[in-house]
């Protein structure tokens, strides 16, 4: 792998649900990369496939999906691994951290030896040596008293404890990626700041790429480099985090930003919406999913799937097409005018 090449590439990612004889399909044809020591945001709703994508990186979808497509970490082809060939990597190469640190955490051990256990489980090293790189990963995450910390269980410490372990578990055998999949969710605001400051201090200290699955766009204007928006399954917008910001092209993008609270705005004021949710995997409409959802939306988008296509720089794209009717530099960037 040359020095720019990127440490985590997908291409045309598909992943499909077996029941019975037929498949439904739950993701259709994703791709992007991330570079060491960026990190990519993948944003939308509950439904739209991205805790899917973060599953399949890792080789932990459940027994009736079928993921296709290409997934190259470093110089492996690791979409199609199993069994112990995956194991070897991931932890080591790959690592993640789950939405909740309680359900993940193993409930009858100490914290101090579920990282212990991942140190040994790729590292060829004595026991005393794993329990002093797990003190130490425990100190690098911020945990007070560590010593005291590394014999306790899980339920005696804080969620943010907890999330800091984790961090901990998925840093222990220094991967080149990390994928966060909503790492904060059941964290209160300052402790949400606290984890995302923390992964941040650590991708530019470690150089590893993070892949960090989120709803939350506020999380993503402040931690993120790039930023790829889906819904039912599909890329609808990609770009970087400036650039989508300051003129979002998508108008589902633009409702989500629009969605967001904004704290400090003066008058009191409805807090803006998305009608409608998400469709199930068997309720996808033709054409432009998001049409039923669209204020802007045509008769053409209810018959034509859009595509991927370029807007504006290089790394800009967007699957819209009323795209170019919508933009205007002088728009506003949460405008959902037709």
């Amino acid at each position: 792998m040359s020095a720019d090449s990127p440490v985590l590439q997908v291409e045309d990612l598909r992943i499909a649900f077996r029941e019975g004889a037929a498949e439904r399909a739950a993701v259709h044809g994703i791709g992007f990369s991330v570079a060491a020591g960026e990190t990519l945001a993948i944003v939308g709703e509950s439904g739209c496939g991205k805790s899917l994508t973060a599953f399949a990186l890792l080789g932990l979808l459940p027994g009736n999906a079928r993921a296709r497509g290409r997934v190259r970490l470093e110089d492996h082809d690791i979409l199609g691994l199993q069994g112990e060939a995956m194991r070897r990597l991931r932890g080591a190469r790959i690592a993640m951290i789950f939405q909740e640190p309680m359900t993940a955490l193993n409930p009858v051990l100490t914290v101090g030896a579920q990282i212990v256990e991942a140190i040994r489980e790729h590292d060829a090293v004595s026991a005393a040596e794993a329990r002093a790189r797990a003190g130490a990963l425990l100190a690098r995450v911020r945990i007070p008293d560590p010593e005291r910390r590394f014999v306790e269980y899980p339920h005696q410490l804080s969620g943010g404890m907890r999330q800091r372990v984790m961090i901990a578990m998925a840093l222990a055998c220094s991967p080149a990626v990390l994928v966060a999949d909503e790492p904060t969710t059941a964290l209160d605001v300052t402790v949400q700041a606290e984890i995302l400051d923390l992964i941040d201090d650590l991708r530019r200290e470690t150089g590893m790429a993070v892949v960090l699955i989120t709803h939350d766009l506020g999380l993503v204007a402040e931690h993120a480099d790039r930023v790829l928006v889906m819904y039912a399954g599909r890329a609808v917008e990609t770009g970087s985090a400036a650039s989508l910001f300051a003129t979002p092209r998508h108008p589902y993008t633009r409702g989500l930003i629009a969605a967001r609270p904004r704290i400090g705005s003066g008058a009191r004021q409805r807090l803006a919406e998305i009608p409608g949710q998400v469709p199930s995997l068997g309720a996808v409409p033709r054409g432009c999913a998001f049409a039923p959802r669209c204020p802007a939306a045509g008769a053409p988008c209810r018959e034509t799937l859009p595509l991927l296509e370029a807007a504006g720089a290089a790394a800009e794209r967007v699957a819209c097409l009323r795209w170019k009717d919508l933009h205007a530099p002088e728009q506003s960037p949460v405008s959902l005018d037709a």
